[in-house]
């Protein structure tokens, strides 16, 4: 899967009605869902009258047999024994839920399997990347706020 047709996957399923996507290509696995929370962020409106965000959980992966894998937004291995995960997207990075909250990670931090990383934004859609695995955050490499470019390092991790 190449980067375009990934983000066209995106944007038709955020503008779309389904609710989860899982597809593959026997090198590559994409799961999308969408979650409704309330939230004033975005102004949208449901049809209560309940202000709502959309937000899609990003869960690509590749082949574990292959080593690495590239700008997957998953982890390579790094020459100091960490690995290092990488956006899968174009997007603004945010390192919080919110200006007030704390961080999601931060160095030193275990994480574990499904726990967010950090909300990609894209197409304003809140992108949730989450962990594939146990691991300890070893060093972040985005700002908050930053524009992350696809296949840019996000965080150098070990796993535990």
């Amino acid at each position: 899967m190449n980067e375009k047709f990934i983000l066209t996957i995106i944007d038709k399923f955020s503008s779309g009605s389904i609710g989860e996507l899982d597809i593959g290509d026997g090198t590559y696995h994409l799961t999308l869902k969408k979650e409704r929370t309330v939230t004033d962020r975005l102004g949208a409106i449901d049809g209560a009258g309940i202000p709502v965000e959309h937000s899609v959980r990003l869960g690509i992966s590749a082949n574990a047999a292959s080593g690495t894998t590239g700008s997957s937004g998953h982890p390579q291995n790094a020459a100091d024994g960490g690995e290092k995960i990488t956006s899968p997207i174009v997007a603004t990075y945010y390192s919080a839920p919110g200006p007030d909250a704390p961080p999601f990670a931060k160095p030193g931090s275990r994480i574990k399997t499904g726990e967010t990383l950090c909300i990609l934004e894209a197409m304003k859609m809140m992108n949730h990347l989450e962990a594939e695995f146990n691991c300890e955050i070893i060093e972040i490499h985005a700002v908050n706020g930053d524009m992350i470019e696809y296949g840019q390092d996000l965080f150098t991790v070990k796993r535990i």
